[in-house]
């Protein structure tokens, strides 16, 4: 076989690197053969024979170790192909090259700790047997021995690793060293540091002080990572000195600890040790007395702190002090699960599995993400603190301990758990491998070829002579995520399914309190209804029942990630009893994940959708694409309703008819808008629309109630005002309009005012009057007619004529203001041609007398001062408010009555499209115009959400978390997000305020 073959075969990645350094002198004489073999047991050949050569170079003694038999060399090359750190570790100290003259054991033992402790104190010269050790080493020497101690422990403990027989199965006892490995060295580091401490401060006071090192994270859980930040809390004990001389000599302690750890030497450092997870984190004082820790803990902690110190435990330092800090946490932790707060913790930590991912490297992750490692740690730190007050046995920090636990207490069904358990240590696993390559803090898959083939290789046991290829383990992994997501969700909710059902099943299954104690930790803040709901849904032998079990594992989980769960599970139970076993509705949840998730989400998020959907529950089915979602334009929706006028003459089932169609054309923009396919602006114009067909509809359903009676005398227009006008309508918006008309030939204008008014009144009540039966969840559309000539004292429809008239005499320059948002909206088209004709010249003047716009800026204060309601923020109040909505439109319908006569740009019924025409044409700053904008856009969006969330329109920023939570979300915030939301109004209301007062007033 050719040299290239051999190479091919030993899984070479370079070549010609590859023979190259076989070439080397320092091999010469070697038998290729031994050689090859165990090259071929190395994870990467091409680092383990670089590492290699460079070693003999350096300390020739290994030659016969690498031509040795492989039951004496394995250990040398699994470690040189594995790590190619640890190589450059021995390549600076060869003496320790002594750690590969071992023979590899299938089943290794795990180093005893206090072994490990004893050998580096020893390696600072400090005493193990002292009760406060003191290192007689310090500065950039005792750290370099400490650092040297350390990685040669490393160095023991990859042999072991590397040749364990199943690496799964040996994977608990790794994390395991790793932690007491770590804890030794920071042993070591607080004897150099007191050491240290001696020469600022008194010998007898610092060995007066003692200093408890508590392991937090995954050290303090005895599950580390080969290279990891080492998290901790100092506890300090004063002895006989004062709280304060202690806190500095403590302080002094801990800071040494890190000084030795990771400071730079010229051994390099091992990692960071990191003590944010203390009381007040960065803020907060270095060290603490335990007495100033319980008080802490008892008066000011965060739900999230107690779920922290699930993992807390001594690791260095004062034992006695450290086993007292654990004794005195150990019943805060088990009690949070029933403190304020801990439902927002736990979604806390659900975010934290998905947040914070660069778009880069989101299929790369390992830790994070779906089915990543943190998703297995939340499932079961949630389990264990739910169900561990109760429940002692499930009191275990590590998390294989813990799976086991809980299918013990059949908390998780035995196979589940067994899964579980495999996917978590697989994922951990590759980590590991990823991370002892280059002993380099990652999450990150590799993307390299010749990475991902070494890491290929690196995971499986050293019976395997395999050498998978990169897409093998590719897949694999993609299968473990996928496993883990599917995992969570029949760990979390089987268990309540079976409880539910009353299903005889050899899996777990909860008592009730249970079921309902894991609900409520997930926010359902009624568990006995919801699992009265869960009951109904599942419950007997049908196939919806089946189905309905099959998939509410992975359904509640959704329902919970919205803002009012036990709402959501309510609609959907609704829904699904409305649907009944209809096919395409069982198939729908099955088969469209996105379908059914979007379901779940608006469910709980909306009370306004939640209540559309379960009158309209085969609205369900537009679910399933996004082109049903897509909103029905006017010109559509009018054909529909004149098909359905001509087969139902009766006036009441028409507009049954015509208002059912606007139910249904609402619940769709607003599917629509959840799903993120319409932005706020086509939200308001797709309204318009709706409310427009609806109208129309009305209008001609009321001409054809008068005509029965005679003949018709006159035509009628609806003209929209305001919003509507804008058609920049939210869901909560009643309609401003105007009516006119004009008396038809032959009749005369009394007789046509008088049918006209029978006219203009019937729409209204056609729109607004109750039917039967009733039609359910209806947002009624108001007609609200107070912007015509003479507000609420003047005619409710006047002639073309008469409006004429009015303008001609009387007009006041509000009106014209009010005019500049008309739009024609429903009826005769000639009518609607003339009307703006009449009021063009009204709305869009050549002058503004100086006293009409005193006038305009008295009449806003007064509106400011008048009809604010009592005792509402005006910084919240998103219409009438600082910044709000009538800023931004009293300063743009000033800025079109003074210009628009000149600007046929300025001549539009739309803020925005004014808002932006009119800094094109220089008249305000487009800096101004956009945060004008912007502030317009997110008291418009609010507005809508309070609807949206609360079935309820409402003019104000919520001051409820919970509300202003879900107004968040619909705003397009994340999860937990809803103070920025807050922020991010309040800001941008006041920087637009003081633009309206600088241009609007000129101050």
């Amino acid at each position: 076989m050719s040299l290239a073959r051999r190479l091919i075969a030993a899984g070479f990645s370079d070549l010609e690197k590859g023979e190259r350094f076989l070439a080397a002198r320092e091999l010469e004489g070697l038998d290729q053969d031994r050689l090859f073999a165990g090259l071929q047991l190395a994870a990467s050949p091409d680092t383990a024979l670089q590492s290699l050569v460079r070693l003999i170079e350096k300390h020739p003694q290994l030659r016969d170790l690498a031509a040795a038999d492989l039951e004496d060399s394995e250990p040398m090359y699994r470690v040189l192909g594995a790590s190619e750190a640890l190589g450059e570790f021995l390549i600076r100290h060869p003496e320790h090259l002594e750690a590969f003259r071992v023979r590899a054991s299938p089943e290794p033992l795990p180093a005893d700790p206090d072994r490990l402790r004893a050998t580096l104190l020893q390696s600072v010269g400090a005493d193990p047997r002292a009760a406060r050790p003191v290192a007689s080493a310090t500065g950039a020497d005792a750290y370099a021995a400490l650092r040297t101690a350390y990685r040669r422990g490393l160095v023991d403990l990859a042999v072991k690793d590397l040749c364990a027989a199943d690496p799964l199965d040996f994977l608990p006892s790794v994390g395991g060293e790793l932690a007491d490995l770590a804890a030794a060295a920071i042993e070591a580091a607080l004897a150099v540091s007191r050491a240290e401490a001696a020469e600022q401060h008194s010998a007898a006071d610092v060995a007066d002080v003692g200093l408890a090192v508590i392991g937090m994270g995954k050290c303090g859980a005895r599950e580390l990572n080969y290279i990891s930040d080492v998290d901790v809390i100092y506890v300090v004990d004063a002895g006989s000195l004062e709280d304060a001389q202690a806190n500095t000599i403590g302080t002094a302690l801990a800071s040494g600890i890190s000084r030795a750890i990771s400071s730079v030497a010229r051994e390099p450092g091992l990692w960071e040790v990191d003590a944010n997870l203390r009381p007040e984190g960065k803020s907060g004082p270095l060290v603490r007395t335990l007495a100033s820790h319980e008080t802490y803990y008892a008066r000011w902690a965060e739900s999230w702190e107690f779920q922290a110190l699930l993992k807390a435990r001594s690791i260095a330092g004062d034992a006695a002090l450290g086993r007292a800090y654990e004794d005195a946490v150990a019943p805060l932790i088990w009690s949070s699960a029933g403190r304020e707060g801990f439902v927002e913790s736990v979604q806390a930590m659900r975010r934290r599995v998905t947040e914070h991912i660069p778009a880069a490297e989101e299929q790369r992750q390992i830790k994070l993400g779906r089915g990543g490692l943190r998703d297995v740690e939340f499932t079961v730190q949630l389990l264990q603190l739910v169900h561990g007050k109760a429940d002692e046995s499930l009191r275990r920090r590590d998390t294989t301990s813990a799976i086991a636990a809980l299918s013990a207490g059949g908390y998780i069904g035995r196979s589940d758990a067994a899964a579980f358990d495999n996917a978590y240590r697989y994922l951990r696993l590759l980590e590991h491998r990823i991370q002892l390559f280059q002993l380099r803090r990652t999450h990150l898959m590799p993307v390299t070829e010749p990475a991902l083939r070494s890491l290929a290789k690196a995971v499986l046991g050293p019976f395997s002579n395999e050498r998978p290829s990169p897409d093998s383990l590719l897949s694999a992994w993609q299968r473990t995520k996928r496993s883990v997501r599917e995992l969570h969700e029949r760990i979390f909710y089987r268990p309540l399914l079976n409880t539910a059902a009353k299903l005889s099943s050899e899996d777990a299954r909860l008592t009730p309190e249970a079921a309902q104690g894991r609900l409520a930790a997930l926010g359902y803040r009624d568990p006995k209804g919801a699992m009265r709901h869960i009951e109904a849904l599942t419950a007997g032998v049908s196939r919806r029942a089946a189905l309905q079990r099959q998939l509410l594992p992975v359904l509640l989980d959704w329902l919970a990630e919205g803002v009012d769960p036990d709402a959501g599970l309510l609609a959907f139970r609704r829904v699904s009893e409305a649907l009944g076993t209809t096919h395409w509705y069982l198939g729908l949840l099955r088969d469209s994940n996105a379908a059914a998730e979007r379901l779940c989400h608006m469910l709980s998020n909306s009370r306004l959708i939640a209540d559309l959907l379960e009158v309209s529950p085969e609205s369900v089915a537009w679910l399933g694409q996004d082109k049903d979602l897509l909103p029905v334009g006017f010109e559509a929706q009018w054909q529909e309703i004149i098909a359905k006028m001509s087969r139902h003459e009766d006036p009441e089932s028409a507009m049954r008819l015509i208002r059912l169609i606007r139910r249904r054309e609402i619940l769709r923009i607003a599917i629509a808008d959840s799903a993120g396919l319409l932005d706020q602006d086509h939200v308001g114009r797709a309204l318009a629309d709706t409310d427009r067909a609806a109208v129309l509809g009305a209008l001609r359903v009321a001409e054809g109630i008068v005509s029965a009676a005679g003949p018709l005398k006159t035509t009628v227009l609806v003209v929209a005002m305001g919003r509507q006008g804008g058609r920049e309508i939210g869901y909560g918006s009643d309609a401003d309009v105007m009516y006119v008309h004009r008396a038809l030939p032959g009749f005369t204008e009394a007789e046509a005012q008088e049918q006209a008014g029978r006219i203009v009144a019937k729409v209204s009540s056609l729109l607004t009057q109750p039917l039967k039966p009733a039609i359910m969840a209806e947002r009624v559309l108001q007609m609200d007619a107070d912007l015509r000539p003479e507000g609420k004292n003047g005619a409710m429809v006047r002639s073309l004529d008469s409006f004429a008239e009015y303008y001609r005499r009387w007009s006041l320059i509000w009106e014209a203001q009010a005019l500049l948002r008309a739009r024609p909206m429903a009826g005769d088209d000639t009518l609607a041609a003339d009307f703006l004709k009449l009021i063009d010249p009204i709305r869009y003047p050549e002058t503004v007398a100086e006293q009409d716009v005193r006038e305009i800026r008295r009449i806003k204060a007064r509106v400011e001062s008048e009809r604010l309601p009592r005792g509402a923020d005006p910084a919240r109040h998103l219409k009438l408010g600082r910044g709000g909505l009538s800023d931004v439109e009293w300063l743009v319908q000033l800025l079109q009555l003074q210009h628009a006569g000149k600007h046929r740009e300025l001549r539009t019924t739309s803020t925005l499209e004014a808002l932006e025409a009119a800094a094109e044409l220089g008249l305000l700053d487009a800096a101004d115009a956009g945060l004008l904008a912007d502030a317009w856009r997110l008291a418009s969006r609010i507005r809508s959400a309070n609807v949206i969330w609360s079935g309820k329109a409402s003019d104000l920023l919520p001051s409820s978390r919970r509300d202003l939570e879900a107004v968040a979300r619909w705003c397009g915030y994340e999860p937990g997000h809803a103070a920025a939301l807050e922020e991010d109004y309040l800001r941008v209301s006041r920087r637009a305020r003081a633009v309206f007062e600088r241009v609007f007033y000129g101050h």
